[in-house]
């Protein structure tokens, strides 16, 4: 079920001068940063693009729902990491994207790993919110 703005704890803002070949920043200038396309989409690659952005935000989000999930099944993740590979192309109407994750969990066992990423997949926000809308691959 969707949140309400009622329910809402901390709004994030930022600002995109240019798009995807300029400059974002968010309003309390903790980040700001160049954005150019990579250079394989024909960009000079100089700067960071959205893709990056993306994959940084939703591996930081995951790794915090899979700390949740962890706590929660009593599993120790210590030392464990969470990686977002965040791919863009063309498809029938412009361009979309694909998400893999993956995560290395030392102090567990493959199919306890294989839990706790399922069972994070289903709380973490950006997973939630890219549900149905793009394809998300756990591995």
């Amino acid at each position: 079920m969707p949140i309400q703005q009622s329910d809402v704890l901390y709004t994030a803002v930022a600002t995109a001068e240019n798009g995807r070949d300029g400059r974002v920043a968010t309003d309390d200038g903790k980040l700001d940063v160049i954005v150019n396309p990579p250079a394989v989409m024909g960009g000079s690659g100089a700067g960071t693009n959205p893709e990056q952005l993306f994959a940084a935000g939703y591996s930081a989000c995951f790794q915090g729902a899979l700390g949740v999930v962890a706590r929660q099944e009593n599993a120790d993740i210590t030392g464990s990491t969470v990686t977002a590979k965040v791919g863009i192309g063309k498809n029938d109407d412009g361009f979309g994207l694909i998400v893999e994750i993956s995560a290395s969990i030392p102090n567990v066992d493959a199919e306890t790993a294989r839990s706790l990423l399922k069972k994070a997949h289903e709380v973490c926000p950006y997973s939630k919110a890219t549900r149905g809308n793009i394809t998300v691959t756990l591995v």
